[in-house]
């Protein structure tokens, strides 16, 4: 390829929308340019890392005997009707984008494809003879992300591979979980890239067990927390760990206390003197569901700790499967007391103990019915409150014998609780935040510690959650039908180029591992003018390409420093500079990873760069 005819632009200065190492470059370098928010163009070299990057993936997944296919972009909302994820991914803050075709059908553009594939799978597969079965496909997808950031990091439309597997049992899930394990830590180091496999939430796909591939970066909007001993790796939403222990609260009997203006931990805390460990907080949230009902939650948590959301999220899907999909939750404030015609101050906000009565959620007139937010609806339920607090604590809170809570009444908190005096205990979830330097449950000696990454693959064990809710079944050894068992494997291959520039540069630009740079070397002719060099230069280019080399031959009339700038910011591996040694057949090349420059003749320049390139 000649740099004249690549439609080459790069710029000197960092782009105001880029926040991030690896989006700065690949704007500057040429790579990329911004369509409109989230929507990004892939220009001829990006486009040459994502093919490099997709065939590695090919390679691997075909290695284990998964089969290639191409499914609609475009699908049908009865299908997810049917699955229960319509209303989570549209509603609120969901993030499918959805249209009303002419006919008047609700569609969806696929976010991911667990619908559509378990329908084939319904069609097509009768026999346990059959399985098992992996299919897989490289496909541009969206997602109506609330802020798109970061590039290619957060998109609203990107290059995923997902694929979908089909068995018998459990034990054949398992089996072909750990090979998509083993693919992906393969293709991950292929490419180049330097990973960390971690527990993770399975979140909206759901299933029993799931795993994230990693890449280490400072640019990573996921926080890992891991032992030092590499034994345990989860992502912080996951992760689980032993909080550090209570100070114990004095053996005085529950006495009221007057905190007035204390509504906060650290106004308690400067006040009266207490442990934050010693304090039990009461969130007040109200989650809302697809089927329309707005649960009011009491959630206890010990003051020291931090609610974990996702956590949270997970135990009300659980808790409250009957009402469909979780839409969102958000907390209750004095606007919310307005919508719903709460008696007024009948809720001390900033005194809540964890038996808040019931009665406070008394409607004095007709609720509005109106949703949590005012964010674009589709068409649900309409709302309808419970006058019933869900009442959630963690075990850090239910562990302490004694402690400083709300009274319930405003400027009051009481000192000396205890479970017993409350009434009835909350359910048992775990909730909170796992931080670093908390204990590892594994090993106590060990304590967690904390990198930032960026999740570049996910692979999920479903189960029979989509099978079961589409009726994919298949007939067993016994004659009988059941509901197929589940996995399915995700790589982000847009989002994998961006995360290897985070991973791979310097102060003059990217450095691209080898095996996914859009060209092995490239050929800079230090002065157009001098016939010598020219002659030397194209020479080069065709033996280098009749050997195969993916070779680029920047021909451009700019100064010599200029086109080494440019080079190092697009960060092909090997530089060969033909300059003023062109007269005696003496060439320069150039490593861009180590820097490392050697003169040696044109004529062993072949050899070297593929003892270089082909060890």
């Amino acid at each position: 390829m000649r740099v004249s005819r690549l439609m080459l632009v790069t710029l000197r200065d960092d782009p105001a929308e880029a926040e991030i190492v690896s989006h700065k470059l690949l704007l500057r370098a040429g790579y990329t340019r911004r369509i409109s928010s989230g929507i990004y163009a892939y220009l001829p070299l990006l486009w040459r890392v994502l093919q490099k990057i997709s065939q590695i993936v090919r390679e691997e997944m075909n290695a284990t005997g998964a089969l290639e296919v191409l499914l609609p972009q475009l699908q049908p909302a009865d299908l997810w009707e049917r699955s229960g994820r319509w209303a989570g991914y549209t509603a609120g803050e969901g993030i499918m984008f959805h249209l009303t075709d002419r006919q008047g059908r609700e569609q969806g553009l696929g976010p991911t494809h667990e619908e559509v594939i378990t329908t084939l799978a319904a069609d097509l597969i009768r026999s346990y003879r059959q399985l098992p079965v992996n299919l897989y496909q490289i496909q541009t997808k969206f997602r109506d992300e609330i802020r798109p950031r970061f590039g290619l990091m957060r998109g609203r439309e990107f290059i995923m591979k997902d694929a979908y597997s089909f068995h018998a049992d459990e034990a054949s899930l398992r089996e072909t979980y750990a090979d998509m394990d083993g693919a992906y830590r393969r293709i991950f180091a292929r490419c180049g890239l330097r990973t960390v496999a971690v527990e993770a939430d399975s979140g909206a796909i759901g299933g029993s067990a799931s795993q994230e591939f990693m890449v280490t970066a400072e640019a990573g909007e996921d926080l890992v927390l891991a032992s030092a001993d590499g034994r345990y790796a989860a992502n912080q939403e996951r992760a689980v760990s032993l909080a550090s222990e209570a100070l114990p609260l004095g053996p005085d009997p529950c006495q009221q206390l007057s905190t007035p203006g204390q509504t906060t931990i650290e106004a308690l805390v400067a006040a009266h003197g207490f442990d934050p460990s010693q304090i039990v907080k009461v969130l007040l949230l109200a989650a809302r569901f697809a089927d329309g009902t707005v649960q009011p939650v009491l959630v206890s948590l010990r003051g020291d700790q931090q609610l974990n959301e996702v956590k949270l999220a997970n135990a009300l899907t659980a808790v409250l499967a009957d009402h469909g999909a979780l839409l969102e939750v958000a907390p209750i404030d004095g606007a919310f007391v307005e919508r719903w015609s709460l008696t007024p101050g009948a809720i001390p906000f900033g005194y809540l103990g964890p038996d808040l009565a019931d009665d406070t959620l008394d409607q004095k007139g007709k609720a509005p019915g109106v949703a949590l937010t005012s964010a674009p609806q589709s068409p649900v339920a309409p709302p309808r409150l419970e006058r019933h607090f869900l009442r959630l604590a963690d075990l850090t809170a239910l562990d302490l014998p004694r402690f400083v809570c709300g009274a319930n009444q405003a400027d009051s908190h009481r000192v000396g609780a205890t479970w017993a005096d409350l009434g009835p205990l909350p359910q048992t979830v775990d909730l909170r935040a796992a931080q670093p330097g908390d204990r590892c449950l594994h090993d106590p000696s060990q304590h967690l510690e904390a990198t930032r990454g960026i999740e570049v693959g996910h692979i999920f064990q479903l189960g029979r959650k989509y099978s079961t809710a589409l009726d994919a079944t298949f007939t067993n050894e016994a004659g009988q039908e059941e509901p197929l068992w589940m996995g399915c494997y995700g790589i982000g291959v847009s989002r994998l180029a961006q995360a290897a520039v985070e991973q791979n540069h310097d102060a003059n630009g990217i450095c691209w591992p080898l095996a996914i740079a859009p060209y092995a070397v490239i050929i800079v002719i230090a002065n157009l003018n001098e016939p010598l060099q020219v002659k030397l230069a194209e020479r080069l280019y065709g033996e280098l390409q009749s050997a195969g080399v993916e070779v680029m031959l920047d021909d451009r009339d700019e100064r010599a420093g200029v086109k080494f700038k440019d080079a190092d910011l697009i960060g092909i591996p090997f530089r060969v500079v033909v300059g003023r040694g062109a007269a005696s057949g003496q060439i320069e090349l150039v490593s861009r990873v180590e820097g490392e420059r050697q003169d040696l003749a044109a004529e062993d320049l072949l050899t070297c760069l593929m003892q270089r390139i082909r060890p």
